[in-house]
């Protein structure tokens, strides 16, 4: 391609032709820039330098490394900090024989070309770089995470999705598309649960699940779901790098509410696509080209939180995943010790689940789980209370956990699950643990549990006041 003058763009680079599918016939995406050879870029005349490769010549680094490089190829300015771009259209090329459809090439820098928002924009396009370099594979943004997983259904267009438990948005996603398409589900807690499967159906495993951050092993349900040719989905939202790498252990696509840890903050919404790289060919052009009709594009000003964020996401999530580790640790034990000072706490919490409280019947942490995630076991965990009461007045004890719902950000928050999730088991609490630290974590669990403990105390001397 790179020789074929008939394709030229006058910049010394050629253009991929487009697949040009029905559903966008006359508006074809963007098609993808490569180079003529991919010297100095990491790539060979094998391999051209297209922006894929490009995002993803710096993986031998570590996660840190990539989260702030990744992207340097991009760069056409002197500026460190990368420029927020808010303008929603790009000129054309003045010189009319330079003109091709859907391929308005940069001067300045050939990758950062643009046509229209809606397709692509410097931002997002950054945030892209930074994510197919961390996740192993092309990656796609959208607007929010379950426009994400609805780009992805509408994509693969299944008959049939196995899952089970989880975040509710997903399925009321498939609840809709099973209006449009007929979509079936399949109880994936079901032993037997591939029979009822076809080839190009979907098995979508959800690990660490919400809302308990406990965890699935993906590698039986790879098995599982190539034996019969579906396709294996994983939402890894509660496991971002470097917490698990699905592509390692046989998922075909890896999907990310990028709202939670890729944002981390608090102030953005994100949803991620990675393409195994097996399938990037077709479906990656496949999946810009639907979303560019479907508009569920990122904003450009979120776009731009998500690369800032993603600069400090290793040193974030190590953070948050030990110190949820270490309140797990502590609630488990404590809640046993009911003769112990700590015995607010087994007045008071029922169970604790957590991806670090999996274990054997001998109580040895599960082999596959110790593979499957060797740097940590996420920041999400869930507390049963005694009773829903409890689970209802504990969140407005609490001083340094927000009451609110969401995860992934620096801040510490608490959820009575109750408020968003109506299926949900109603003494649950969903804690996601931000960046405040171990200690005073746990001292504020432990007043807001005393203050528990006095309310009710208080309660039962003021009906026995009434009583008598």
């Amino acid at each position: 391609m790179a020789g074929d003058e008939s394709n030229g763009t006058g910049h010394g680079l050629s253009v991929q032709a487009p697949l040009q599918p029905e559903l966008v016939e006359g508006m074809a995406h963007e098609n993808p820039i490569v180079t003529d050879v991919g010297a100095g870029n990491g790539a060979t005349d094998q391999e051209p330098a297209t922006a894929a490769v490009l995002a993803a010549r710096l993986r031998h680094l570590s996660l840190s490394a990539q989260t702030i490089h990744a992207d340097d190829f991009l760069n056409s300015h002197q500026s460190v900090a990368p420029p927020m771009h808010v303008s929603t259209t790009f000129r054309y090329n003045d010189d009319p024989d330079e003109l091709r459809p859907w391929a308005n090439i940069n001067p300045n820098n050939p990758y950062d070309s643009h046509v229209y928002s809606r397709d692509t924009a410097p931002n997002t396009t950054r945030l892209e770089a930074v994510l197919t370099s961390i996740l192993h594979g092309p990656s796609l943004t959208y607007s929010s995470g379950l426009s994400a997983f609805h780009a992805l259904l509408v994509f693969l267009n299944p008959k049939r999705v196995a899952i089970g438990g989880g975040y509710h948005g997903c399925h009321g996603v498939i609840q809709v598309l099973s209006k449009l398409t007929g979509l079936q589900t399949v109880d994936l807690l079901d032993p037997d649960f591939d029979a009822a499967l076809q080839p190009g159906d979907v098995v979508h495993v959800e690990t660490p699940l919400n809302p308990t951050g406990e965890a699935r092993d993906l590698a039986f349900y790879a098995e599982r779901a190539h034996r019969r040719g579906c396709y294996l989905t994983v939402d890894a939202t509660f496991a971002p790098p470097p917490l698990l790498e699905p592509f390692r252990w046989g998922a075909d696509v890896i999907m990310h509410s990028g709202t939670k840890y890729f944002g981390g903050h608090s102030d953005m919404l994100c949803g991620v696509l990675a393409v195994h790289p097996k399938h990037a060919g077709t479906w990656i052009r496949g999946l810009r080209e639907e979303r560019l009709v479907l508009g569920s594009v990122m904003g450009s000003f979120e776009g731009w939180l998500g690369v800032r964020s993603l600069r400090t996401l290793e040193v974030r999530v190590r953070k948050q995943s030990a110190d949820a580790a270490a309140l797990v640790a502590w609630l488990e034990a404590s809640r046993k010790e009911e003769d112990a000072p700590s015995s607010v706490v087994s007045e008071t919490v029922a169970e604790v689940r957590h991806a670090s409280l999996q274990v054997t019947e001998k109580g040895e942490r599960e082999e596959w789980l110790k593979e499957q995630m060797p740097n940590g076991f996420g920041p999400v965990f869930a507390v049963y209370m005694r009773d829903a009461d409890l689970a209802r007045r504990l969140p407005s004890k609490l001083a340094l956990f927000h009451h609110a719902t969401s995860l992934g950000g620096v801040e510490s928050l608490v959820e009575w699950r109750a408020m968003t999730d109506a299926g949900v088991d109603r003494r649950l609490l969903r804690f996601s643990v931000g960046l405040e630290g171990f200690e005073d974590l746990r001292d504020d669990l432990v007043q807001g549990f005393e203050a528990l403990r006095a309310e009710r105390a208080a309660k039962g001397a003021g009906a026995a006041v009434v009583a008598g």
